[in-house]
């Protein structure tokens, strides 16, 4: 046995050996310097590494403390909300707009942002006066931004969509709401009012062509909706500031500006530290490149032949043959010229060729005459309408009916009439606004509006305002008589194209009659040190 054992000896020596140097190849690295200095990690690390993940040093390296996020109050969650869904979703038509539109819906989401500022310094300061200069300074972004909605407007005045621009121009003024004690929503109503005379206009001129100029207007008007409710719900009396843990305004205004300069960075540095951008496509490989092409011989130019210019030499060649140039011309006998035979002019004519410089193609004509629309009597008749469309009352398609047709409108209604003829409409009540548009022969009887009466396209046109009426637009009318009241004689009216148009004013008292009076339709335009004066024609006698 012990014989065994000495010749096994040597082999466990062997074996011990190449263990023990297994165990330091693996401790070696750990207590070395230079290795630690290089990669900085421990054996827990590499088994880390190994197993896919990060080492507690790289997970210090690329991350950095998250601030603690402030707890927003709610009325500023659900100002949030109504961006993040109303002003979104009217962005976004918008956008499908196109042009100044959606330039235009830019600037609208830019003063909703301001508001939400102004909104978070109320939270966290006490109410200064609204005569100070801390106030105004609140107040300067909020200001700036609603103005830069209407600039547009003004800028682009001769715009097709000028209508849109001024919808949005005149509703901009919601925000304003902040400056009013004790009824914002009343405020909130009236601009909605005023904001709706020229969005109407925009979905009685588009409810045929595009629908979603239509939508576009109604996605407007849901942003009053949502806020009226927002307000009524948080500041039914006017916005209310931390009057009894609040700071300092000014200090207030710095911090929310800090903060929001500081959000800003960091979503420029989060941008910047994205992805590295992929590398350049390689070059492109010249092996077995084809030869280039043969240089000229004798100087001579390398275009095939017909397709370089035209050599002037040979042309002045020919032309210097004189005669010989139309040898080839076949001869015009007299029996086939139009001017001694007559007979041949009533023949047809030669037809254009196609591809000929004169031909009615080559000029950007169709031979096809124009499509004429066909015209009213001709057209399919649709049936009657009359509904209540949210605050929209729409009244389409009567002919002759048997009685008047009566609305009870509330201040926030607009009424848009069209297509309707030998009708008799009285409105009840105080309305906002009213359309009446391609109308013949129709009357109409209102006690009171909030903005205006806008009459297009609508020959042979009555009204009768039994109170107060700002103002009567008349487009493109032949033939109207208005009434007013003694209430409505500030009433302004403005024409364009038209003619026939008498205004009837009431008497010194309930028993005088009516007296007519006729609104001018030539104007007479001189020109005077070089000024341009129009002056209205009379005629007497």
């Amino acid at each position: 046995m012990t014989t065994n054992m000495n010749n096994n000896l040597p082999a466990l020596i062997k074996r011990l050996e190449a263990a023990t140097n297994l165990l330091e190849s693996i401790v070696t690295p750990n207590l070395g310097d230079a290795s630690a200095s290089t990669n900085g990690s421990t054996p827990n690390d590499e088994a880390v590494l190994a197993a896919g993940g990060r080492t507690h040093q790289q997970r210090g390296m690329t991350s950095s403390p998250q601030p603690i996020s402030e707890t927003l109050p709610p009325a500023i969650e659900d100002f949030d909300t109504i961006i993040a869904e109303d002003i979104r979703a009217f962005g976004d038509i918008s956008e499908e707009i196109g042009g100044l539109v959606a330039e235009q819906s830019a600037a609208v989401l830019r003063a909703f942002t301001a508001e939400r500022k102004f909104l978070i310094v109320t939270t966290k300061a006490t109410k200064p006066d609204k005569q100070s200069q801390v106030y105004m300074e609140i107040l300067k972004e909020l200001q700036s931004t609603m103005g830069s909605v209407s600039d547009i407007r003004v800028a682009n005045r001769g715009s097709a969509v000028f209508n849109h621009l001024t919808t949005v121009s005149e509703g901009i003024g919601l925000l304003g709401w902040v400056t009013m004690e004790p009824n914002p929503t009343d405020y909130i109503s009236s601009i909605l009012s005023s904001a709706q005379y020229h969005g109407n206009r925009v979905m009685v001129e588009y409810k045929e062509k595009d629908r979603t100029h239509v939508e576009w207007v109604q996605a407007f008007y849901n942003i009053f909706k949502s806020h009226e409710v927002y307000v009524k719900q948080h500041y039914p009396t006017g916005v209310t500031w931390n009057n009894q843990n609040g700071i300092d305004p000014q200090e207030a205004l710095r911090e929310v500006q800090s903060n929001s300069t500081n959000s800003k960075s960091s979503a420029t540095a989060a941008t910047s530290s994205g992805p590295a951008p992929p590398p350049p496509p390689p070059l492109p490989s010249f092996d077995n490149a084809p030869p280039p092409p043969p240089m000229p011989v004798n100087g001579g130019s390398s275009v095939p032949p017909g397709g370089g210019p035209s050599d002037m030499g040979a042309v002045f060649d020919q032309l210097s043959k004189g005669e010989a140039v139309t040898s080839r011309l076949r001869k015009v006998s007299p029996s086939s010229q139009t001017h001694k035979n007559p007979s041949l002019r009533t023949n047809a004519p030669v037809p254009t060729r196609s591809d000929s410089q004169n031909s009615i193609s080559s000029r950007g004509k169709s031979s096809h005459p124009s499509k004429r629309p066909k015209p009213e009597s001709l057209r399919t008749k649709k049936p009657p309408r009359k509904e209540l469309d949210g605050n929209k009352w729409i009244i389409e398609n009567f002919d002759s009916p048997d009685g008047a047709l009566e609305i009870r409108a509330a201040i926030s209604h607009s009424i848009l009439i069209s297509r309707c003829t030998n009708t008799t409409i009285r409105v009840l009540g105080k309305a906002n606004a009213i359309s009446l548009d391609n109308c013949t022969h129709c009357a109409l009887v209102i006690d009171s509006l909030v903005s205006a009466v806008d009459v297009i396209k609508s020959p042979r046109f009555e009204m009768q305002v039994l109170g107060t009426l700002p103002t009567i637009m008349l487009d493109q009318v032949d033939g109207a008589a208005i009434y007013l009241s003694r209430e409505s004689l500030g009433t302004e009216v403005f024409t364009s194209k038209c003619s026939g148009v008498n205004v009837n004013l009431p008497g010194r008292s309930d028993d005088d009659d009516y007296q007519e009076r006729a609104l001018p339709e030539q104007v007479r335009s001189v020109i005077r040190d070089g000024v341009v004066v129009s002056e209205i024609v009379e005629h007497s006698g």
